[in-house]
């Protein structure tokens, strides 16, 4: 049966005044989202997780349909046409990204198949995700999460929480948390069991792994996992050189795209040469259609970044809206002899006085590493790429300034 039978997924949509600042906004953290549960869906076999993908996806395509309408009636002129072009390109973009990852939720759906390899290698590369129903006698029925403080308490975040058809992206501190809520939890393997039985009264199952048997087969999923990590880096840098208008990383979007180019082919032949030497070659298709959505979120990157490579001036609304995201992506140069020059980082955490994660590092005689894959130390001329609130930045910044 059609997980979402029952529910309109193609009502007529018409012409309202809105924001388009605010429909870029959720577009771009509904984009981020489905990117996030659509993994996890694999991981987890959750057929849960890739349901509430598709539920995301329908919902991306009526914002893309609101935010082209929206961009129609803002072009009186030729000078408008041409700086809101790009942001046509921005709205497609999201909506690629959405489609592929409801593709990848398809593989949990349409039971593809997937090696026992990937499970093993995922949990290396994302922390645990609880998708999980708020129960009516829940300590946290009825209490913001500042009240909760779920975070500090945890280490585990809400990402989301969705009440009936609505959904509340990035929830705040003032977010209250009421029962029958389908909320989004994010943090570590071993807090993330006691918040479910707490949230739910369910006891938590921990996904079983086994470890990969035939070494092609671990090299594609090796490969598979950089490639999702530089699929997401790419989507977020293409962000980021729209709101600091930056050719330079705009060309590295489209390096990075190159390279995830370069480790689909690898991916390819590895796959085929892994199906030879196994027992049962059927459960690789899910693997291959990973690799294809993996490799198509990378080239809308691309799109996002378009307006800054062909040096056209980036309309407003669109720094807006990037700006205006609850979590931002800050490009940082750390200085010699700064109080950042010689920090170690362990698992994207900088050994400073900062909330910011650390993603990737760009020096230049090595060129990009990705920290999640090693840990690191900080070093003047590094250009970090960070993840935090727009306060947290400006600190970190200003531990980078010699």
């Amino acid at each position: 049966m059609d997980p979402l039978e029952g529910e309109t997924s193609s009502a007529s949509i018409e012409y309202e005044p809105v924001s388009v600042k605010d429909v870029l906004v959720e577009m771009k953290d509904t984009a981020e989202l489905l990117i996030d549960l659509s993994y996890s869906a694999v991981l987890h076999r959750s057929e849960e997780l890739a349901t509430e993908v598709l539920r995301l996806e329908e919902r991306m395509d009526v914002l893309e349909m609101r935010a082209r309408m929206s961009l129609l009636m803002a072009a009186r002129k030729p000078a408008d046409a041409e700086q809101l072009a790009p942001v046509l390109g921005i709205v497609g973009a999201a909506d690629e990204i959405s489609d592929a990852a409801g593709d990848i939720a398809k593989i949990v759906l349409e039971d593809m198949g997937l090696p026992e390899a990937m499970r093993a290698a995922l949990p290396d590369a994302a922390e645990a995700l609880l998708r999980g129903v708020v129960a009516a006698d829940s300590p946290y029925a009825g209490r913001t999460l500042q009240e909760i403080d779920l975070e500090s308490e945890t280490g585990v975040r809400a990402i989301a929480l969705r009440r009936g058809n609505e959904w509340l992206l990035n929830p705040g501190p003032t977010t209250r948390i009421e029962a029958d809520d389908v909320a989004f939890l994010r943090g570590p393997e071993s807090a993330i069991g006691d918040v479910c039985e707490t949230l739910t009264g369910e006891v938590y199952e921990a996904p079983t792994v086994e470890s990969p048997d035939i070494d092609d087969l671990e090299r594609a999923v090796d490969t598979i996992i950089h490639m999702k990590d530089f699929s997401e880096l790419a989507v977020d840098l293409a962000y980021s050189s729209v709101l600091f208008d930056s050719e330079e990383l705009a060309e590295e979007v489209r390096n990075l795209e190159v390279e995830v180019d370069a480790m689909q082919s690898r991916f390819e032949a590895w796959t085929l040469r892994a199906a030879a030497d196994a027992t049962d070659p059927v459960v690789l298709r899910g693997l291959i259609q990973l690799g294809s959505s993996t490799e198509r979120i990378s080239d809308t990157a691309i799109e996002i970044s378009e307006g800054v490579l062909r040096d056209i001036d980036v309309h407003p609304v669109v720094q807006l809206a990037v700006q205006e995201s609850d979590e931002i992506i800050a490009r940082i140069p750390v200085e010699r002899d700064s109080d950042l020059d010689g920090t170690a980082v362990t698992e994207g955490v900088p050994d400073a006085d900062s909330t910011m994660s650390v993603i990737a590092i760009r020096r230049p005689d090595e060129g990009w590493l990705l920290v999640a894959d090693a840990d690191a130390e900080l070093r003047g001329g590094d250009v970090l790429i960070a993840k935090g609130t727009r306060t947290a930045a400006a600190a970190f910044r200003d531990l980078a300034s010699a």
